[in-house]
């Protein structure tokens, strides 16, 4: 069910005893629902003393009902912050309550979620903190692929999920215009495809991607023409800018 494992990364340093401290942030690749709301209500962290030994931790979770469409093109929500004993992390857990609704023709249907609700989410960390350090890590919902659609007429949620820290990857960054395109970006590289909607000023952002090579296709409303637009490098720690994109009305 969960897709990518979490990687963590130095972000900033701060001295305080023996301890290392751990923020968590929600974000979304979008879909094409009109509200995704997905109910959190806790994170825990297993950490490990040596391999026979080991302990969940709860954090200080910001719980509640989060629309995941509100957190696309670069915008989050955190989720927690704590300070946790030095040593090793290996995995992490979200929890999920019982109000978890897509919106799907100005109605709100339930999402089942029964394994989420009972058990979390489940990631593998294997991250060691480190004394005084800060790591930032991001939980990325792919909303699109996470909602599956029944033959009855109901809806599941079979989370699809990427996790990254912006210390080890790049960005892309553009905008597409006209505004009234209402363009879908898709960024492709080896075998693998992420998708946003740009923003009502036409601006995009794919953030936490992996170094390499891009293949990125605009898909605008079909009114419009798209365009593909290939080789775009993504370096580590930069932000590529593919300024402006024009696409013009179909003839």
């Amino acid at each position: 069910m969960i897709a990518g494992a979490l990687f963590l990364g130095l972000t900033s340093c701060t001295k305080d005893g023996n301890k290392a401290t751990l923020v968590v942030h929600l974000t979304d690749a979008p879909a094409n629902y009109e509200e995704v709301l997905i109910d959190v209500q806790g994170i825990q962290i297993h950490s490990s003393l040596n391999e026979a030994e080991g302990t969940w931790t709860s954090l200080p979770v910001t719980a509640g009902v989060y629309n995941l469409l509100d957190f696309r093109n670069g915008l989050d929500a955190l989720l927690a912050t704590a300070e946790l004993p030095v040593g090793t992390i290996s995995q992490m857990r979200l929890v999920l309550g019982t109000n978890n609704k897509v919106k799907v023709g100005g109605v709100y249907q339930n999402l089942d979620t029964p394994s989420a609700q009972q058990s979390g989410l489940k990631f593998n960390i294997n991250a060691v903190l480190t004394e005084g350090i800060t790591y930032d890590l991001w939980i990325d919902f792919d909303a699109a692929r996470s909602i599956v659609a029944k033959g009855n007429g109901t809806y599941s949620l079979k989370p699809v999920i990427r996790t990254f820290n912006e210390a080890v990857t790049g960005a892309i960054k553009g905008v597409v215009l006209p505004v009234d395109a209402t363009a879908t970006v898709r960024a492709i590289a080896n075998g693998d495809t992420l998708s946003t909607i740009a923003a009502a000023d036409g601006k995009f952002l794919f953030k936490g991607i992996a170094a390499g090579t891009y293949k990125m296709l605009i898909e605008p409303k079909a009114t419009y023409t798209g365009k593909t637009i290939d080789n775009v490098v993504v370096a580590t720690g930069l932000v590529t800018d593919m300024g402006t994109i024009t696409v013009t009305p179909v003839l």
